[in-house]
């Protein structure tokens, strides 16, 4: 291949990216890293480290509260994170439907509108859809499917308290 052609393929990458960038198809890292930052702010905030723990591997942080699962050797995608965080898990499972309107304005797992499942731990309080797909965004990035907890995961959740991971090699 030319330098010509290297250069018109060069172009045509960039004007493409340009375009991209310009129509809002692409979000930048910032943005994303934005997202991360704000899921991790709600998971801190909303009581999913009670149970699931700081790490999200079902080392609970809360002796009362139901053991939640190791989300750190899950498989979950987007879609099955949404459904769980805003609906919870009926059956003994002990994990609260944090979405405002679950079972009530919206349906979950094929069951009818009404009153939420008694057997649902009690949410910490309710998240809008912006904080539940921030948390999504956070579990994705930092948490899901990442096995055992690095010394970099540590320090990225307790930013403001580096000590606390002295001991994570």
């Amino acid at each position: 291949m030319g330098p010509a052609v290297f250069q018109n393929r060069h172009a045509v990458a960039v004007a493409l990216v340009g375009i991209a960038l310009l129509s809002g198809e692409i979000p930048t890292v910032a943005q994303d890293l934005d997202r991360v930052k704000a899921g991790l702010e709600v998971w801190k905030n909303s009581g999913c480290a009670d149970c699931h723990g700081a790490f999200a591997d079902g080392d609970k942080q809360r002796d009362e509260a139901p053991t939640g699962a190791n989300l750190r050797t899950s498989r979950l995608d987007s879609a099955a994170l949404k459904l769980v965080i805003a609906c919870g898990r009926p059956g003994g499972a002990g994990m609260p439907a944090f979405e405002e309107g679950a079972y009530k304005t919206r349906a979950c797992y094929d069951r009818p509108m009404g009153e939420e499942p008694t057997d649902l731990y009690p949410a910490g309080r309710k998240l809008t859809p912006v904080e539940i797909n921030d948390v999504i965004t956070y579990l994705q990035a930092r948490i899901i499917g990442r096995g055992r907890i690095t010394k970099e995961e540590c320090l990225f959740y307790y930013y403001d308290q580096p000590d606390d991971c002295e001991d994570i090699k």
